[in-house]
């Protein structure tokens, strides 16, 4: 891994307990080393970041089980406060039930409701056959989402894996994003993500992996 491997990162901070002492040293160290965006949870906006950091916050995080109206609200009013991208969770429970309709309008909803926003769709991909991570990404892309992302980084099931990463590329090709996320704490795994397929990685811990140093962080 190079320095360069910043550039494709979402600093991430989304854990409950964050303070607004947090949210701005996340925003800082997001800058200072580069990284493509901070990614944080909706209610800090609006929240002034440098030039050239973009600004992506969760919606429907982290269980997915909002309703699809909830979802939209929650989308329309982060991108009317200035986030650049939306990190969307699916409802996993209709995808395991094989309701991929449903989670085709549920990311619609999201989807209309910011259009001018970078969409990144979460999948839960440890929580899935791979069957199931297929027909999300079709579902993902057939409503008009520009990433499919492979985790929360909360659910008990894990985080991304290489071959959730490889497969969730083999499906989406180069139309789409793909978004590792979840469990990521080391250089070496961060490289085998990209090897993966993955164009963009959720890290907490991106300073330690920037710098190829040992981190127990998570989200």
């Amino acid at each position: 891994m190079t320095e360069s491997i910043a550039t494709i990162v979402d600093h991430t901070l989304l854990k409950p307990e964050a303070t607004a002492a947090d949210v701005a040293a996340t925003i800082a160290e997001a800058a200072d080393l580069g990284a493509y965006s901070v990614c944080l949870s909706p209610n800090v906006l609006p929240v002034e970041v440098p030039e050239g950091l973009k600004t992506a916050v969760v919606v429907g995080f982290p269980s997915g089980r909002h309703h699809s109206e909830v979802k939209a609200a929650e989308a329309r009013l982060a991108a009317s406060q200035g986030a650049d991208e939306l990190d969307m969770v699916i409802d996993v429970g209709a995808a395991i039930d094989g309701r991929y309709d449903a989670v085709e309008a549920d990311v619609r909803a999201v989807r209309e409701a910011a259009p001018g926003v970078v969409l990144k769709v979460i999948i839960e991909s440890a929580a899935l056959t791979d069957d199931q991570i297929v027909a999300v990404c079709k579902a993902s892309e057939a409503a008009g989402a520009d990433f499919v992302k492979t985790s929360t980084g909360f659910h008990p099931a894990g985080g991304a894996s290489e071959h959730a990463v490889a497969l969730m590329r083999a499906t989406v090709g180069d139309r789409l994003g793909v978004k590792a996320s979840g469990g990521i704490r080391t250089r070496e795994a961060a490289d085998a993500m990209v090897r993966a397929g993955a164009s963009r990685l959720g890290l907490s811990s991106t300073r330690a992996i920037v710098e190829g140093a040992p981190s127990a962080s998570d989200y």
